[in-house]
């Protein structure tokens, strides 16, 4: 059954705010769990409500923390996220980078023990919109096994990247692993095999069964090089942010545990004239000649860009019994 997104929102935010979340925390929160839904990643979208709350619940998670912040030099922003909500402690750092990257250029939020964040190209999105440009990096459970290696031992670790243009921003985020754990679920739950080169079992073999690979360990993208862009990023951040690092980072899978990775966000002033030839160039690699007729050429995040319109006007339909969990969560059942 199809709901419009408004109701979406309105239950989602009933729920929390009915866990003891503040009803402006809860929008932020929902903002971003209710556009990853939309926008078709619905591994990042509303599924990750219910556990949320468990997280709260459990005492894991605070339902008002916003983070203690303190500035070390004039541009990079040390944050202790109090164990609060991931895009409620992110946004009040970024309101904070906003305000000083006028004067400095670059200003850089260095976040530890907050909880996940979501999907990054919302604030990437976010930030362009606001005419600056926004690199984000951030660490995951070790789910991903290095080049040549039997276990998981690195994260997922995705980066964002957001940068003003017409008529709507350039809004990259991909992780560094070949596919998303969420992905394997999704096979598993389905009872489907996964393709050759996904994943290794417990064992560190080679698997095509969902089952096992969701036991065992996903591949990195690009073979040794995405191994070693996901391992930079790990390090990178754990450097900055003093946050756990390989199969000791915990708190974005599970509800009982502290969360303890980290995140890094690279906010900077850019040069407003290059607006327009960037617009110009994103335009023409639109235009451009597709090898199959059937597949215009498009550009990172066109594609959700058409999801999210399309399910805006016509409704989205959400998994039937994670949609019945919210519910019950807001007390409308």
């Amino acid at each position: 059954m199809k709901l419009h997104p408004a109701e979406l929102r309105k239950t989602s935010e009933a729920a929390l705010i009915r866990a003891g979340v503040s009803p402006n925390n809860a929008k932020i929160q929902v903002d971003l769990l209710l556009d990853a839904e939309l926008r078709g990643h619905v591994s990042h979208g509303l599924m990750r409500l219910p556990r949320l709350i468990q997280r709260i619940q459990n005492g894991v998670a605070s339902a008002d923390a916003t983070g203690c912040s303190s500035w070390s030099g004039g541009a990079l922003l040390s944050v202790d996220g109090q164990n609060g909500l991931g895009p409620v402690v992110a946004m009040a750092a970024l309101d904070q980078l906003c305000d000083r990257v006028e004067r400095t250029g670059v200003a850089i939020a260095a976040i530890r023990d907050c909880n996940h964040l979501g999907m990054l190209a919302w604030y990437a999105r976010a930030i362009a919109l606001r005419g600056k440009v926004l690199l984000a990096l951030t660490t995951s459970e070790a789910l991903v096994h290095p080049w040549g290696g039997r276990c998981a031992m690195v994260g997922t670790n995705p980066i964002a990247i957001g940068v003003p243009a017409e008529p709507r921003p350039f809004v990259m985020d991909m992780a560094t692993s070949l596919v998303s754990m969420g992905k394997v679920h999704d096979y598993a739950n389905r009872g489907q095999d996964i393709p050759e080169g996904w994943a290794l079992d417990e064992n560190g073999d080679p698997t095509t069964d969902a089952r096992a690979g969701a036991r065992g360990a996903i591949a990195p993208f690009g073979g040794p090089k995405g191994y070693a862009l996901g391992l930079g990023f790990e390090v990178l951040v754990a450097a900055l942010t003093g946050s756990a690092l390989g199969s000791n980072v915990v708190g974005t899978l599970d509800d009982d545990k502290v969360c303890n990775k980290g995140d890094l966000f690279i906010v900077m002033q850019p040069d407003t004239a290059a607006f327009r030839p960037i617009s110009a160039y994103l335009e023409a690699i639109r235009a451009m000649p597709s090898a199959d007729p059937a597949r215009p050429v498009s550009v990172p995040g066109d594609r959700a860009e058409r999801v999210h319109a399309a399910k805006s006007e016509e409704g989205h339909a959400p998994n039937p019994e994670i949609w019945q969990k919210i519910c019950a969560l807001a007390g409308e059942i």
